[in-house]
């Protein structure tokens, strides 16, 4: 059987599925040693809420959680109690890609599953301070569909069969030297 997957590696894999074995291989090392500009300034903006700094008596920050149906594990950001609303931060969106969708999906359903209602998801860009109105997965059929193809593609993928096709990604990838089949 497969073992669990994180919540995060559903948007690393859209934007390559090689990504994950290279963050498992990197593993504890220093993320300064190996991380972009932008993804250190994503780990930084994350930081009130790793630390449990944000605070506020209806706001739960950095909660485990786990969703037994898809074998997801990984984090919340903040849930609202009152409002009933997950919120994923992410330090710049400049728009909402599938991979964000999915993460959000796998929170909702974990969160669900552990007894937390969840009426409203939204993606909050942290430098703008804009949020995004994510569609619940029961009122997005084609999307959940993907999200769940996203998860089964996950569980059978091979690192040896896998052939990147598009060179931007790896253009602004942070494992690219690492990678012996690279288009760079």
């Amino acid at each position: 059987m497969y073992k669990d997957i994180l919540i995060t590696q559903l948007n690393d894999f859209v934007f390559c599925p090689a990504s994950i074995y290279f963050h498992m291989l990197y593993g504890d090392t220093e993320r300064v040693l190996y991380q972009s500009e932008k993804q250190l300034n994503g780990t930084k903006a994350h930081e009130t809420i790793d630390m449990h700094k944000y605070t506020s008596k209806n706001i739960i920050t950095g909660l485990d959680v786990y969703c037994e149906e898809f074998s997801l594990v990984g984090k919340i950001d903040m849930y609202d109690v009152q409002k009933q609303m997950l919120i994923e931060r992410k330090r710049m969106v400049k728009q909402i890609y599938d991979g964000y969708i999915y993460q959000v999906y796998a929170q909702c359903l974990a969160m669900r599953e552990m007894g937390y209602p969840v009426k409203e998801i939204k993606i909050h860009s942290i430098v703008d301070n804009k949020d995004f109105d994510i569609s619940l997965p029961v009122d997005n059929p084609e999307m959940y569909q993907k999200f769940v193809k996203n998860i089964e593609e996950i569980k059978n993928f091979k690192l040896e069969e896998f052939v990147q096709d598009n060179k931007t990604k790896c253009l602004n990838c942070i494992y690219e030297s690492a990678y012996d089949r690279t288009l760079v």
